[in-house]
This record gives structure tokens, sequence and C-alpha cells, in this order.
């Protein structure tokens, strides 16, 4: 009766030993399998994000090597804005040509930041007056005669900052692919 109460005993350690060894392999095998297949999904991915730049930082990398701008001001309250967001600019080609052939740079359209470029002090004069006041750099280069300002805005500057193009509308993966190709 002893050997018997012994060897069941012997035999349930063995099975819980067996169960924690087979535990563990699993845990072993799960974390070798996050080592090897997360590297190689990073490995194979290309930037998944437009390199956007601050108006400062666009003025420092222009002085280094100068390049063609991307500009693209928009509102938070801007519905096409956002799609583009969503859309457009989640598109791997265009991030792909932004990011290589151009220096982009995204602005909110409102922002009552004040911002140093090539000397000069620009802010949002409208914003003490209006609720969403429109700040100068847009005003300056997104303006239109004798048309109200209208978000989005893009443009395009050559390499010595001059204006070559200038869109005003919800662009879609196509019509941005064609506007940055041309340019």
């Amino acid at each position: 009766m002893q050997k018997r109460k012994e060897a069941k005993l012997i035999g349930n350690n063995d099975r819980k030993s067996y169960k924690l060894k087979i535990k563990n392999m699993i845990k072993n095998l799960q974390i070798l399998t996050l080592i090897f297949i997360f590297p190689s999904l990073s490995f194979g991915q290309k930037n998944e994000a437009i390199n956007w730049l601050t108006f400062e930082k666009l003025e420092d990398s222009l002085s280094v090597k100068p390049k063609k701008t991307f500009l693209y001001f928009y509102a938070d309250w801007c519905v096409y804005c956002k799609k583009m967001d969503r859309n457009t600019f989640k598109n791997t080609e265009i991030i792909e040509k932004l990011n290589t052939d151009f220096y982009a740079v995204k602005m909110n359209a409102e922002s009552t930041d004040t911002i140093s470029f090539e000397g000069q002090k620009f802010y949002n004069q409208q914003a003490k007056s209006m609720r969403n006041g429109t700040h100068q750099i847009p005003l300056l280069l997104a303006s239109r005669k004798n048309k109200a300002f209208s978000l989005p805005a893009i443009l395009i500057l050559d390499e010595e900052f001059r204006v070559q193009n200038r869109q005003f509308e919800y662009l879609t993966i196509d019509k941005m692919l064609e506007l940055i190709s041309i340019h």
C-alpha cells in the first residue's frame, strides 16, 4: 500500500514537471518567434511617414542643401485636409517622393506660434480679433487675388524658394503624384 502511494506521488510529480517543461518550451518558442519575425518585418518596411519639417528646420536645411520645397497648409476643422492626411499622405509612393525630392513642411494655418524665418518674425495677427485667424505665413504664400483664403493649400517651391505651383483643393493620390512628379 505504501509503495502504491509513493508511486502515485512520483507519477504526479513527473507529470507536473513534464507539463512545466512543455510550458517553458512553448514560451521559449514564442520568444524566439518574436526575435526572428519582428526584425525581419521592420527591415522590410520603408519609411512610412512624411518627414515634415517646421519653418525653422526648413531654413536650416535650405542653407545646407538647397532642394525643392513642398508646403502644406491645413486647419484642424478642414475635412479635406483630414482626408488628405488619412489617404493621400499615407501612400508609399507619395511618402517616398516627398521625402526624397522635397523638403516637406506641414503647417496649421491657424497656428498662434511666432515663427522666425529668414531673419523675420511671423505670427498670427488675426488671432487677436478672430476666432480662427490665419497665420501670416500662409496668408503671404497661399493667398489669391480677389479670392478668399481656402484650405487645403499646397505650394511647390523651387530650390530658390520661388513658387512653382499652388493648389487649393483636395488632391487624390493620383493628382498628388502628378503634381509632385512634374516638379
